[in-house]
């Protein structure tokens, strides 16, 4: 049946399956997902196909988006034969709502492209309109291009076709929540559009009997062939109108070519559109502008063009499959035009033809087309379709039969929010405007009908009286009328004329036109009740007899009192009044206007005789109608709560609303925001005590508003918004917005006409010149009707205002709000589910002028949680007040933004457009957010201007949105010249602080638009126009900008468009203007087409993006206090991929480096170019360019990383080049001192030999004379002392050192006679490193003989020397001297690496180096560009405090150059083992036994220095991913620090890291390393040294093995042995053969027992080395240059040092010698330093962020050069290399600091923070717990 087939009646039940149980068929192929636990689908279930045919499948239950779900998994079961009864079981256990077909994306199997056969042939052919395919994606990147798929898969393509192109898509994996939420909603919907039928047991029966029946026919069929039978459809119940349309009770053809939407092609169940469908969402349709379309697009392309106000929707034409066949036809016929032919021939054959191919494809009517529609429409989308159809001045459906039941529905719901606005005379003859609800209005109303057949058009003359240019009823001779249709049959539609003011109205006054579609004599229902309801009946006859079944109801309206005008359709006759109220008016051959004016003044006549009223509310008082909203519950539910709320607001002034239900956003929200924008733009000199005032006054004003009661409306509006009835909800909140408008409209309209009366009498006055007290007093009068007006105003954003501050007043305090009944976290998630239904959300408060930050971020946490983290453009738009911005908006995007009078927008305001599926693929975005702003350039409340808000609002929207829209009022923007400059400006700050947002010019209201020069012209204006903006803008702004093309990238040939009139004529009966919808069209194709072009910004992003851009318009310089958080964030990230691939870099190096090293020592290379260390490195090297390619390429915020990867490769580059040449310096110095050791070695080694030698004769000459073991030992120990005396009296010992008894010697001959060189107190230390100042260690030159000072306006710093001089540096000056302190101290200590002290020994010449390169540095320093002398103390000093620094490291490193080398020390050490060989000799071990012994014993020392080495080296790799302070960059690592500063509170540690923090750095990371060392030893660094000993011993004996195998291949001798052994070693080990030059080993020959014996041997030389490993040998058996706390100071340090100059802060680049500006998250309190108030003791408490944010703040540089702090970059070169971003964000670990520690500064610095320098109160009540949690929220 066709109305079964294609609608639903609004009343039927919608679907609610949230909570119900979902049954899903999952089918498909196994390789196109992943069982396992994270897969929310299947989990680890694994298919279950090879025992399909034994099992009972059973369904997985799972909880999924919030619904019940039963899963049956077929997955792979396609390649299994199914029992029969298998399936049967299944289906008729379990009704199934969907088939869901698995599919890899971009990998069709042919099992894939069989699935569907498969599925049919299992399941019968109905079971397609069950299926949806679910496409499994790898990576994101498939996902995006799967519309190019489709097209170029045709496969694909047809599969899609085949289950209604239904298919979602999700990970492989099945873990996304997000993409498992839209696969339910698409369930549920497929469900709903199946009208809720499931597949059942008995479809499949059905199945399983055509298939009985169809290999029963083929049995049939091998005796004969049977001849197929056609069943005709019978066409029921034709009837014809008066204007000859055939009126069809059923039409299949109609049924099967109209198919309203892709899900509503399956027959025989009925179908709903939804609102969220179509209209709040871009769809493929929403780039179609066509007046044209197929079948199959009618309904959306009906929509579309309804929703954007085009009321040519009625006139689409279908395109036909025979129209091509038609037109060729047509043409050649044309062609033979010119030919001679009979008359008969050419026409009337061609009329019979042409009658015979209409008979043949009926059109469908325009009216059905919107009817279908209509009937079905959900609630929302109906109303707002009879919404548009108001607007497009067309008649509405007042009675519509069901077309099933026949029962008539009255939709009083549709008109809820439609408001008619007319102009109408007063009884004082003045024209007063009205503005009425039309359900509510009271007027005339004229009822037109018909009985039989009339030739007359009812519709078209009744368009004549309301508006002859409109169609407003459509009639016969509407484009697109067919003779036949469907669905207005009985239909009651009704239409009113608004006057507008004029004396060519045709009526006075508002009256009502109802219209009865076809003959009254068969709705009699309709009939009744609108005869009894009219003030005036008309009715149209042919004629008039008492014969005709009508004659008895024509005689009782015509006896009835009430008005009847008679129109006879066959009488000529002009008007005539046949008595009082009664009329009569022939049609027939008579003149249209002529008509009209006899029918305006009968119906006036009637009118005025009549004082009945119609109000269309009370059609719903008459019985056996359905009203729409008495048969929803939902709406009922919804009304009743509306209407509670609305019952608390009686007998309340409007002007007290606000005050008595919303407490929190009146005075309290408006004081904090005032108190906010002062807080962030500090007037004068305000000092820190000041900015902590305000903080606690906000925070007083958060109490207050937490304190204030909930009214009992908030309270109920919270709980209702609360429930889980989502369409309760949605009617419970349109008809509070619709009844608030009621409520608050009247109040209104009166305030607005004295506000306008009292305006009028302010410019008379003005226009007189008058200037007495009464222009003041009227003045001040308007100012206060103002006030009342915005007071007044009231609506569901004030609601919502208000909830935002209970949330905002909660999260201040973080405690619930006394009387709220749910949680106050849960508020936000209210806002979210209402934007996500489609109502627009206030951004910006345009009442405080501000943005609730809090709440705002809050809401979109909750859109993130319910719609997954989603890709938006931001669409907003600027204009002049009442400009059309908003109406152009709703009508693009069907949006809810208000546009009527009084109720314009305020602020700024969001709302959500929804990205269909197809689409998203297309323009690279999930969801549109369109930002509607207030209007600029108009006067604020109180006349206040609004120059500067308009500034900050048109800011804010450019640099939020993606595209902009500047909306203008006509073509000369003449009047938007302040306005322009505005937007200007605003774009040149977006271009300063790198953002790259567009815009787009709107002229509005441009007539004659299809003038091309004229565009031209207009175009060629407003470019000259924006060049001028431009030059004056960038005047402001300081930049250097020509033209408009120079600050953003513009076209003005496509990026400006001209916009009609909206009205086709003059309001109020004036249509839209459609050439203004084709310019919508126009401007939505524009706006989706920059949005293919833009980059996509996270809902994440656009949280962060609305923070910042608020942040830094707060701060009166935007460009200068823009505060990009995602960039920062983005960069910290990347800064620690930076420390992970510079590590690994230099890990891998270091393992280059070991086994160079011990090829060098071992002699085996000679030489190292840089060409075989980078060979060395290349593997590593690539993995780190892949490693950061996939970090660009797919981090999550890699459209911001971009701009950082060239920057970043380099520093890549380099650190790689640096690593290389570093490494190869450290190899050439030991190449060098291996040269230079050779004596020494080669001396120990002589020494070594010989007591092997010599105790072989011991052996030899004790063999005969002593056998026991005692005489042995005496022997051997007498021996070991006389040989041992040789060495001594040969060889002197190697002495003790004493470093700075050196340094004092040298220094005292290069000063000698100058002045003494104990210049200090003896026992003094000299750390110059943590000077306060260095002014008494300078002498200023001539030129500058003179007093300067430093510091700020009110904080001159003059620290005095212990000296007492009185003569100081200024900042720069200090910073120059201590950057030189610095620098000397790292090259130096890098110079001391180089001596190799542990390998070559101390020698004083070091120290002459050392101290050399000193006074070099110190001489080329005061030679530069300084005006200052460095005294000799300063040197000395100096070279005191580097040498004592490094004095403890030389000492130790000699120490092990001693133990190592000095030959009794080195012997006595070995003692045991020359006893242990010579016991072996002893007992009668052979020769080669003996070597083995030997090179086991050498082989210790290597041993032992390897496994330290290689532990070292695993250490540093293990504690840089384990330990939580080492596991990051270098800010990770400084927030530890800072950490362990607190907890051990020790002032002189924390003064040590702020005047010298590299330093104290590396004491951290030694102390960690340490640490971690005690701490691990037995669990992390004793398995490891074990593990390495192990993994050397295996080597060892690998060695071993080779050797032997290699000496007996090639019949080699013990040195071929000896020299395959040492070559295998000599990467993981220092021995080669010169360790054995001086043994005696011609005699070995048994290699094999060499083997054996070393096998044996070497066991108890480890297990010896291992007895030895604890945490006391550990650190003191290290090489210095190989230990973990050196290795990773290596890598942490080899950073940026540079210190604010203020208040020493670190720079947080993790690059030496970086590019661009120094900067840090967080700066100090700048007293920590020292600086205070000029004339006073007094510390000042500014910080930097917050003193460079001042207006009137001073520093001086020099003593001539006085410098805003604000402009601090222009006080010289230190200053300028420094980005200090002005605002708020101090770090509250130094508030901490300086009030723990306040009396040690205060003594330290011989000041005090008092007086103007007094710490605030507020940081006194932050706990060491607020500091730790503050360095863990911010760094």
């Amino acid at each position: 049946m066709l109305i079964k087939t294609l609608m639903t009646s609004v009343d039927d039940t919608m679907a609610n399956m949230e909570s119900e149980s979902l049954t899903v068929v999952l089918f498909g192929n196994s390789a196109s997902l992943q069982f396992k636990t994270e897969n929310i689908l299947l989990g680890e279930e694994k298919p279950c196909c090879k025992q399909a045919g034994t099992s009972r499948i059973v369904p997985l239950k799972r909880d999924i988006a919030e619904r019940h779900v039963s899963l049956i998994n077929m997955i792979d079961l396609l390649e299994t034969d199914l029992e029969d009864h298998l399936i049967g079981q299944l289906v008729n256990q379990n009704k199934i709502h969907a088939f869901i077909f698995v599919v890899r994306l971009g990998q069709l199997t042919n099992d894939d492209q069989m699935g569907l056969e498969w599925l049919q042939k299992v399941f019968g052919d109905k079971v397609l309109q069950f299926v949806m395919i679910l496409f499994t994606y790898e990576r994101k990147e498939e996902r995006d291009t799967i519309k190019d798929d489709l097209k170029k898969n045709p496969v694909l393509k047809q599969l899609l076709e085949k289950c209604g192109r239904r298919y979602q898509t999700c990970n492989k994996m099945m873990n996304n929540q997000s993409e498992m939420r839209d696969l339910m909603n698409k369930i549920e919907r497929l469900f709903n559009e199946n009208q809720q039928q499931l597949y059942t047991g008995e479809m499949y029966n059905t199945v399983l009997k055509q298939r009985e029946e169809l290999k029963n026919s083929e049995r049939g069929s091998a005796d004969g062939c049977s001849e197929p039978t056609i069943n005709k459809e019978r066409m029921e119940g034709t009837t014809t109108s008066e204007t000859g349309e055939k009126h069809v009770g059923k039409n299949k053809d109609l049924e099967t070519r109209f198919r309203p939407d892709p899900y509503l092609q399956q027959e025989d169940t009925k179908k709903k559109i939804y609102f969220t469908d179509f209209i709040l969402t871009i769809n493929e349709h929403s780039l179609k502008s066509s007046d044209s379309c197929a079948e199959p697009e009618l309904i959306q392309i009906f929509l579309q063009k309804l929703m954007m106000m085009d009321y040519r929707a009625r006139y689409i034409n279908i395109i036909r499959p025979n129209k091509a066949k038609e037109q060729d036809h047509t043409q050649r016929r044309d062609e033979n035009s010119e030919n001679e032919g009979d008359i008969f021939d050419d026409v009337f054959k061609d009329v019979s033809l042409s009658n015979k191919g209409t008979s043949q494809s009926e059109r469908i009517h325009p009216m059905d087309v919107q009817m279908a529609v209509f009937h079905c429409a959900d609630g929302f989308l109906k109303q707002m379709m009879v919404t548009k159809l108001s607007q497009c001045q067309y008649a509405l459906p007042l009675l519509v039969p069901d077309p099933d039941t026949q029962q008539i529905e009255f939709p009083l719901w549709t008109f809820r929010q439609i408001n008619k606005s007319w102009k109408m005379t007063n009884t004082n003859n003045e024209i007063i405007s009205q503005t009425h609800p039309v359900y509510k209005a009271e007027t005339p109303m004229v009822f037109f009908f018909r009985f039989g057949s009339v030739s007359s058009s009812k519709s078209h003359l009744m368009n004549s009286l309301i508006n002859e240019k409109h169609n407003t009823f459509f009639h016969r001779n509407c484009p697109g009328s067919s003779r036949t249709r469907v669905l207005m049959d009985g239909v009651v539609e009704i239409a009113w004329f608004c006057p507008s003011g004029k004396n060519t109205d045709p009526f006075t006054d508002c009256v009502a036109f109802c219209n009865l579609h076809v003959d009254a004599g068969d709705h009699e229902k309709q009939l009744q009740i609108l005869t009894e309801m009219a003030s005036v009946n008309v009715v149209l006859l042919p004629q008039l007899d008492r014969n005709d079944k009508s004659a008895a109801i024509i005689q009782n309206l015509y006896t009835n009192r009430k008005p009847l005008i008679f129109l006879f359709t066959e009488d000529e006759s002009a008007v005539n009044k046949m008595k009082k109220g009664k009329f009569k008016i022939g049609l027939k051959d008579r003149n249209q206007s002529e008509v009209s004016e006899e029918l305006i003044r009968a119906i006036h006549d009637c009118l005025s005789e009549s004082s009945s009223t119609f109000r269309l509310e009370d059609v719903s008082k008459h019985s056996d109608i359905r009203v729409d909203e008495e048969d929803n519950e939902d709406y009922r539910r919804g009304r009743e709560a509306a209407q509670q709320m609305m019952s608390l607001l009686e007998k309340k002034h409007l002007t007290e609303i606000k005050e008595s239900f919303l407490p929190c956003q009146g005075k309290l929200w408006h004081q904090w925001s005032q108190k906010n924008k002062e807080l962030h733009q500090p007037r004068g000199n305000e000092l820190e005590i000041n900015i902590s005032r305000k903080q606690t006054e906000m925070k007083n004003i958060r109490e207050q508003q937490h304190e204030s009661d909930i009214s009992e409306f908030m309270k109920f509006f919270i709980k209702e918004i609360n429930s889980d009835a989502s369409n309760k909800n949605m009617y419970f909140l349109k008809l509070l917005e619709i009844q608030l408008d009621e409520y608050i409209s009247a109040d209104l309209s009166v305030i607005h006409n004295k506000y306008d009366e009292k305006w009028s009498a302010v410019v008379r006055l003005k226009e007189n010149y008058d200037e007495s007290e009464q222009l003041k007093a009227e003045q001040s009068e308007l100012e206060r009707i103002s006030e009342e007006l915005q007071d007044a105003a009231f609506g569901l954003q004030h609601i919502m205002r208000e909830i935002g501050q209970i949330y905002e007043s909660c999260s201040s305090v973080k405690k619930n709000k006394k009387d709220l009944q749910v949680h106050f976290s849960s508020l936000p998630s209210l806002a979210a589910k209402m934007m996500i239904s489609g109502f627009p959300l206030e951004l910006m408060d345009g009442d405080a002028a501000h943005v609730p930050l809090v709440w705002i971020s809050a809401i979109l946490d909750e859109l993130i949680q319910k719609l997954g983290e989603q890709r938006v453009f931001v669409l907003s738009i600027l204009g002049l007040q009442s400009s059309g911005k908003s109406t152009m908006l709703n009508a693009m995007f069907g949006l809810q933004f208000a546009v009527s009078v009084g109720r314009c927008t305020r602020g700024a305001f969001m709302q959500l457009v929804k990205v269909s599926d197809e689409m998203k693929t297309q323009i690279n975005f999930d969801y549109i957010l369109v930002v509607d702003t207030e209007g600029l350039n108009a006067l604020e409340l109180a006349g206040r201007s609004t120059r500067h808000h308009d500034n900050e609002l048109a800011t804010f929207v450019v640099g939020l949105a993606n595209l902009t829209l500047i909306n203008i009022f006509g073509e000369n923007p003449a009047e938007m010249q302040d306005i322009l400059q505005i937007v200007v400006q605003a774009l040149l700050r977006m271009k300063k602080v790198k953002l790259n947002p567009s815009c787009v010019f709107v002229h509005q209201n441009v007539s004659d638009i299809t003038a091309r020069e004229k565009t031209k012209e207009g175009r060629r204006r407003l470019q000259e126009n924006l060049d001028e903006m431009t030059k004056l803008a960038a005047e402001d702004e300081v930049y250097d900008a020509e033209s408009f093309s120079d600050v953003i990238k513009f076209d003005v040939q496509n990026d400006v468009k001209y916009f009609a009139h909206l009205w086709e004529g003059n309001p109020p009966m004036a249509p839209p203007n459609p050439n203004y919808c084709e310019n919508i069209q126009e401007l939505k194709e524009t706006i989706l087409s920059h949005a293919e072009k833009t980059d996509k910004m996270m809902l994440t992003h656009l949280k962060v993006c609305i923070k910042d851009l608020w942040e830094a318009l707060l701060n009166e310089r935007f460009v200068f206090s823009f505060r990009n958080s995602l960039e920062i964030s983005a960069n910290r990230k990347l800064e620690t991929e930076y420390s992970k691939w510079s590590w690994s870099l230099r890990s891998a190096m270091m393992e280059t480096e070991n086994k160079l090293h011990n090829k060098i020592e071992n002699e085996a290379i000679h030489e190292v170019e840089e060409t075989d260390l980078q060979r060395e490195l290349k593997e590593t090297s690539e993995e780190v360019e892949k490693s950061m390619s996939e970090f660009f390429e797919k981090d999550k915020d890699k459209d911001i990383l971009i701009q950082w990867k060239i920057s970043f490769e380099i520093k890549i580059k380099d650190v790689q080049e640096n690593i290389v040449r570093e490494t190869k310096r450290k190899l050439k110095e030991i190449l060098q001192q291996r040269d230079l050791k050779k004596m020494i070695d080669a001396q120990r080694t002589h020494h070594e030999n010989t007591l092997y030698e010599k105790s072989k004769i011991l052996n030899l000459k004790l063999k005969n004379k002593a056998n026991d073991e005692e005489t042995r030992k005496k022997e051997f120990d007498l021996f070991w002392e006389q040989y041992v005396k040789k060495i001594i009296t040969d060889t002197p010992p190697i002495k003790d050192i004493d470093i700075m008894r050196d340094v004092k010697r040298l220094l005292s001959d290069i000063h000698q006679g100058c002045l003494p060189v104990d210049h200090r107190n003896e026992g003094t230390e000299y750390n110059i490193f943590s000077v306060l100042s260095f002014s008494e260690y300078v002498m200023f030159k001539r030129s500058t003989k003179k007093e300067l000072r430093d510091g700020v306006k009110d904080a001159c710093r003059t620290v005095k020397g212990p000296s007492g001089s009185a003569q100081t540096l200024s900042p720069e000056e200090e910073a120059q001297i201590r950057s030189l302190v610095t620098d000397v101290d790292q090259q130096t200590d890098k110079m001391i690496q180089s001596f190799n002290i542990s390998k070559m020994g101390y020698n004083i010449s070091s120290i002459q180096k050392l101290t050399g390169y000193i006074k070099r540095r110190v001489t080329e320093h005061q030679e530069g560009s300084v005006k200052y002398l460095l005294k000799n103390e300063f040197f000395m000093d100096l070279v005191y405090s580097i040498c004592e620094r490094a004095n403890e490291m030389i000492i130790d490193q000699h120490r092990l150059f001693k133990e190592a080398n000095d030959p009794v020390l080195y012997l006595e050490r070995r003692r045991a083992e020359y006893y242990s060989i010579f016991q072996k000799y002893c007992h009668g071990a052979t020769l080669t036994a003996i070597f083995g012994v030997i090179i086991c014993q050498k082989l210790k020392e290597p041993i032992e220095q390897s496994v330290y080495k290689k532990t070292a080296r695993d250490l540093a790799g293990e504690m840089r991913s384990n330990c939580e302070s080492l596991n990051g960059n270098r800010s990770n690592l400084e927030k530890h620090i800072l950490k362990t500063l607190a907890e051990e509170e020790d002032f002189d540690k924390y003064m040590n890291y702020i005047d010298n923090p590299r330093d104290h750095f590396k004491s951290f990371i030694r102390d960690e390393v340490s640490r971690y060392i005690i701490d691990k030893f037995s669990v992390r660094v004793l398995p490891k040294m074990k593990e390495n000993m192990k993994l050397l011993q295996q080597k060892i004996m690998d060695a071993t093995c080779e050797s032997t195998e290699h000496v007996q291949e090639n019949s080699g001798d013990v040195g071929l042995w000896l020299k395959s052994f040492t070559q295998q070693l000599s990467c993981v080990l220092i021995f080669s053969e010169k360790d054995l030059s001086g043994v005696k080993n011609y005699d070995v020959d048994e290699f094999n027992l060499l083997e054996d014996v070393i096998r044996q041997e070497l066991p108890a030389i480890m297990s010896d080395i291992c007895s030895r490993f604890n945490t006391e040998t550990f650190p003191v058996n290290l090489d210095y240059k190989f230990r973990p706390d050196e290795l990773l100071i290596d890598h942490f340090c080899q950073c940026c040092w540079v210190q604010c100059p203020f208040c020493r802060a670190i720079c947080t680049n993790t690059i030496e010698n970086h590019h661009g500006d120094h900067s840090v998250s967080f700066h100090r309190v700048i007293g920590l330093r020292g600086i205070y108030y000029s004339n006073t003791e007094n510390l000042s408490a500014h910080i930097c962020t917050s003193a460079v944010a001042n207006s009137n703040l001073y520093f001086y540089p020099t003593d001539s050069k006085k410098v805003l702090w604000r402009d601090y970059r222009t006080a010289g070169e230190d200053y300028a290399k420094w980005s200090i971003t002005p605002d708020l964000s101090e770090l509250p670990y130094w508030k901490w600091f300086v009030c723990r520690f306040q009396k040690d500064l205060e003594k330290h610095y011989s000041k005090t923070f008092e007086g103007k320098g007094k710490i605030p109160d507020e940081w006194k009540k932050y706990s060491k717990q607020d500091a730790f949690e503050s360095l863990d929220k911010y760094i």
